[in-house]
């Protein structure tokens, strides 16, 4: 009977993964610090050398380790204090692989865009120097469209750096590099691109303007009306 069967083992490398992650978790593993070796590993957990490897190749892509061969102060696996890289791309593949609706990552990235520009615009201290450096790249009227869209993307994640967040400027940079081929290809859709180019550019300047005042509902309308207005232009929404 169906009832009678036993659910099946967890998968062995799941095992190491769990003990890593009750290990940070209780803190008793920390940024920094090397775990320990793959046959203490195995033998602490009961599990083969090749489940723990595979384990670590897991977490490696994840970017919450870093792995060095050789004896010396950079070998072994070494837990990463900030995964930013690993995030990014998970996010990345996710798109890619059509694992979340394009619909659903423009969403995300409008929330996350309408708090970071209102982080910025509450608080003065933030760094804006790079933001403020694109937008002055950007102003070339030699760029061709790929690399305007490019400088654009840079753009948006200066601001996300500048918000201090590391979840958020991550998480913007995978949505953000995830889409920008189709950004790209929504471009050539566009029966004007010198008109948009120069509606884009002052959006990008009257953004500035209001994070400068401190006009956070200003910062929010502004930045949604900006993204929101490029994706349905460039036929990449709905809306």
């Amino acid at each position: 009977m169906a009832d009678d069967v036993a659910p099946a083992p967890a998968r062995a490398w799941r095992v190491v993964l769990e003990k890593i992650e009750s290990d940070l978790l209780e803190g008793r593993l920390n940024p920094g610090e090397r775990l320990p070796p793959e046959r203490e590993l195995a033998a602490t957990l009961g599990v083969g050398r090749s489940s723990v490897r595979e384990a670590l190749r897991v977490l490696e892509v994840m970017g919450l380790i870093r792995t060095g061969t050789g004896s010396g102060p950079t070998s072994g696996a070494i837990i990463v204090s900030t995964p930013r890289g690993g995030l990014a791309a998970l996010l990345r593949l996710q798109v890619a692989a059509q694992g979340f609706p394009l619909a659903d990552v423009v969403a995300t990235r409008l929330l996350l865009e309408e708090w970071v520009v209102a982080r910025l615009a509450v608080e003065s201290a933030h760094d804006l120097a790079d933001a403020r450096a694109t937008l002055t790249a950007m102003d070339d009227t030699s760029l061709n469209a790929e690399e305007f869209i490019a400088l654009d993307a840079q753009f948006h994640l200066a601001l996300a750096e500048a918000s201090g967040n590391a979840v958020v400027s991550a998480s913007m940079g995978g949505l953000r590099t995830a889409i920008e081929s189709y950004v790209q290809k929504g471009a050539r859709t566009i029966p004007d691109w010198d008109a948009a180019v120069a509606r884009l550019r002052s959006e990008h300047n009257h953004l500035m303007t209001a994070i400068d005042a401190g006009e956070v509902d200003l910062a929010r309308s502004l930045v949604h009306d900006h993204i929101a207005g490029f994706y349905a232009a460039a036929g990449l929404t709905r809306d």
